[in-house]
């Protein structure tokens, strides 16, 4: 099959290492941390301009819904952007669990429709016009970014290791 699009061997390994960040990495430290968290503090703010981990959670998956779901895959936009943040809670961790399920799921099943020419065709997105692959990665980069400080607080919360490398030498050079 003849590959119009252009893309060769790029695509499948984009996709993959987008895959591999946002369902491998983020979703996962995402989940583990509110595990770790107790009930209350998942609505804590540590000030009125900072987020508490549940607006945090509420606002990845409107964001991913928003740009991957609507913006790249053509599904309606229902996103309350605002609520995400001026939610004070407290919603029960075992539903922002579920709402991160409903996100994987939505997530996997844009992923698993991309098409190669969807990555350079431009999309509208929120008050944007985005490529295909500046929507990917925005999702990932934002994923990153706010997973972070997800980490951040439960480190600094509960005085623990996440453990996201737990059994991995990340020196390789030196003596595990």
């Amino acid at each position: 099959m003849e590959d119009k699009s252009g893309m060769g061997a790029f695509f499948p390994l984009f996709m993959a290492e987008v895959r591999r960040r946002l369902l491998d990495e983020s979703l996962p430290r995402l989940r583990k941390c509110l595990h770790l968290l107790p009930e209350d503090a998942v609505w804590i703010r540590p000030n009125e301009r900072a987020n508490s981990v549940g607006n945090l959670v509420l606002h990845l998956c409107g964001n991913a819904r928003q740009w991957l779901g609507a913006g790249l895959a053509g599904r309606p936009d229902e996103r309350n952007r605002d609520a995400e943040f001026q939610e004070r809670g407290p919603l029960p961790k075992a539903q922002l669990l579920e709402l991160i399920d409903e996100t994987e799921k939505m997530i996997q099943a844009v992923l698993d429709e991309v098409q190669p020419e969807q990555l350079t065709a431009v999309h509208a997105v929120q008050v944007f016009e985005e490529t295909g692959i500046a929507i990917l990665v925005h999702v990932v980069e934002h994923f990153s970014y706010h997973v972070g400080q997800v980490t951040y607080f439960t480190k600094a919360h509960l005085d623990v290791d996440t453990g996201y490398y737990e059994g991995l030498n990340l020196n390789p050079r030196q003596p595990g």
